[in-house]
């Protein structure tokens, strides 16, 4: 690699940053990547981008560090440019990482759809969010059985979460249950795969998504972009929806990326109007009529279904909600909460005096987090303190409102219930009116 090469830092939580080395700098001997920085996700860092996946101007690979030693790194490798490369975060932090580019000299860079967008040969619908948790992942699974319905055969390229042996997980299909535990995937993939392979969809992922997306495309009819936490698409849209949560009002204008999605949207879901006030759901309206006047909007419901509603009512609950919609998607409650509320729970019971090593440090880490359970499962290691937390709680009973059945993955000693939720659209437009005009122009 050329001595003049841009020295480049890209900052990252193992998805976009990998996905954007591969596609804009992964060859390009104009700049030398010389470290990628990890957060969000625990355990991520202190690896290497393998020489196999970093290509012939890589032979050693490239080291991945805590993104809490930036400043440190700057300095010692004399940093060119600072490539900003994951999401749900505040436009605030944003560019609070940008000041500190700059004061050590550097460039601060935000790649773009044009730069990092793939273009598939097949018609390719994204299902995109202002916020992680708004409701992308039951958005996506009733659009591709819509689908499924009309004939075609569709294939589901979830955003990345490599949080393995990256070289082996470059390319992941699964198609059955047994393919999660060939993986050794953890919780957080299977809340979002598991649903998928349920209904006989299969689901594709891992690190290089020009393979990824070849596999799929020889496979599949249509493809479908079931996107992570806010970010935009890998892949080049020729449909692209995006979920909007009204208890996050305001959201829209102040989270990157979900800001670019919620601009960019040929469709606005605004979810949970059943639950959300009339005057969030409105700001969300006005928004979207101010910022994207040409975009179809829904609104919908996402109604939770609780087999066993009756052995909640008198109980003393522990909640277990989706993680990452807790920890950095910053929401403070769930379907779990709204469950127990709505069946006559007797008592919440605060899980945080009963966690243990890395869940403790969780709510250390997210102090918003009260009289709820995150379900962080990141490795062996954090689901046996995950299942150690809820065990170890004088609950009578747990609530389980996770997309995966935790009772499989996990050995509950108590009695628990699941909690799920589907999107229902209210009125017109619904997602099958919609879909029912992007079929009819394509050619089988």
């Amino acid at each position: 690699m050329e001595s003049s090469s841009k020295k480049v830092v890209i900052l990252g939580a193992a998805g976009r940053d990998f996905h954007n080395f591969n596609v804009f700098f992964r060859g390009n001997p104009t700049y030398k990547v010389v470290a990628f920085t990890s957060t969000q996700i625990p355990g991520i860092e202190n690896r290497v981008y393998p020489p196999e996946l970093a290509g012939p101007l890589y032979p050693q690979g490239i080291p991945i560090y805590s993104e809490s030693r930036l400043e440190e790194i700057l300095d010692a490798y004399g940093v060119d440019i600072v490539v900003f490369s994951y999401s749900d975060v505040s436009h605030e932090h944003v560019m609070h990482l940008a000041s500190i580019a700059h004061k050590h000299g550097a460039d601060f860079w935000l790649l773009g759809p044009k730069s990092t967008m793939l273009k598939s040969s097949k018609p390719v619908i994204a299902v995109t969010a202002v916020r992680t948790g708004s409701g992308k992942s039951q958005t996506s699974r009733k659009i591709a059985s819509i689908l499924k319905e009309f004939g075609f055969k569709v294939g589901v390229i979830r955003h990345p979460m490599p949080y393995g042996n990256l070289a082996s997980e470059a390319v992941q299909r699964f198609s059955t249950f047994e393919d999660l535990d060939k993986w050794k995937v953890t919780i957080e993939e299977r809340e979002e795969y598991e649903p998928h392979l349920a209904r006989g969809h299969v689901v594709y992922a891992g690190v290089d998504y020009g393979k990824i997306l070849s596999l799929a495309e020889k496979e599949n009819d249509i493809i479908l972009w079931d996107g992570g936490n806010n970010d935009f698409p890998f892949i080049r849209p020729d449909l692209w929806i995006t979920v909007a949560d009204p208890f996050r009002a305001g959201h829209e204008l102040s989270y990157h990326p979900g800001e670019t999605c919620f601009r960019s949207a040929d469709v606005i879901i605004i979810n949970k109007v059943d639950t959300a006030s009339f005057d969030q759901i409105e700001m969300v309206r006005e928004n979207a009529r101010k910022l994207n006047p040409r975009a179809i909007v829904i609104e919908a419901a996402s109604p939770i279904f609780v087999e066993g509603y009756e052995m909640i009512r008198g109980k003393r609950v522990l909640i277990i909600e989706d993680g990452p919609t807790l920890t950095h998607g910053g929401m403070g409650f769930g379907a779990g909460y709204v469950a127990a509320r709505k069946y006559g729970a007797a008592e919440i019971v605060d899980p945080r005096p009963y966690a243990v090593g890395s869940i403790k440090r969780t709510y250390e880490m997210y102090p918003h987090l009260k009289g709820i359970l995150p379900a962080m499962g990141y490795g062996e290691t954090q689901i046996k303190e995950l299942e150690e937390t809820v065990n170890g709680s004088d609950a009578d009973l747990v609530i389980v409102a996770t997309p995966v059945n935790l009772g499989r993955i996990l050995k509950i000693n108590k009695p628990y219930v699941r909690v799920t939720y589907e999107l229902q659209e209210i009125g017109r437009p619904t997602l099958r009116d919609v879909l029912e005009g992007f079929v009819s122009k394509i050619k089988r």
